[in-house]
């Protein structure tokens, strides 16, 4: 096996873990909190956004960017580059930028935020929700690209 290969496998595996996790966030976990009274809501996406920042976390989220880049650069005579390509760009849209500009401050803002349950729910949960919608199509599309490209290298 050569090192682009590792390097693709590993960089598709990162991103379907990736894929995975905001993918359940949008069918099973916000729509179970949904069903939740406001202080439940809260209270549970504030330990969520708490716990999630680990180590397994910036290993998967971080290393399926990094792995990506890696197995471009290794692959970059491959005729799979494209798909490469166009798993990296929707996973850097989907995972970094939308998870940055949007989905981070929110969490900032539950975390921060003071006053009824009621209000910080109104303030979070829609936005939020509908913007991890987006990011769970981007990056299951980049997850989808990679895979292409694996079975065309």
């Amino acid at each position: 096996m050569t090192t682009s290969t590792v390097l693709l496998v590993a960089a598709t595996s990162l991103t379907g873990l990736s894929a995975g996790l905001f993918a359940t966030f949008s069918y099973a976990v916000m729509p179970g909190l949904r069903r939740s009274e406001d202080d439940a809501l809260v209270s549970a996406m504030r330990g969520i956004n708490i716990a999630i920042i680990n180590p397994v976390f910036a290993l998967v989220f971080v290393g399926s960017f990094i792995a990506s880049v890696a197995a471009l650069i290794a692959g970059w005579d491959d005729p799979a580059r494209p798909w490469i390509i166009a798993g990296l760009a929707a996973y850097v849209v989907g995972g970094f930028v939308v998870t940055g500009a949007v989905n981070v401050p929110l969490n900032d803002a539950l975390e921060s935020g003071t006053g009824s349950s009621a209000s910080l729910r109104e303030s979070f949960e829609a936005r939020w929700v509908r913007w991890n919608h987006v990011r769970s199509v981007l990056t299951v599309a980049a997850f989808v690209c990679l895979v292409v490209a694996a079975v065309k290298s």
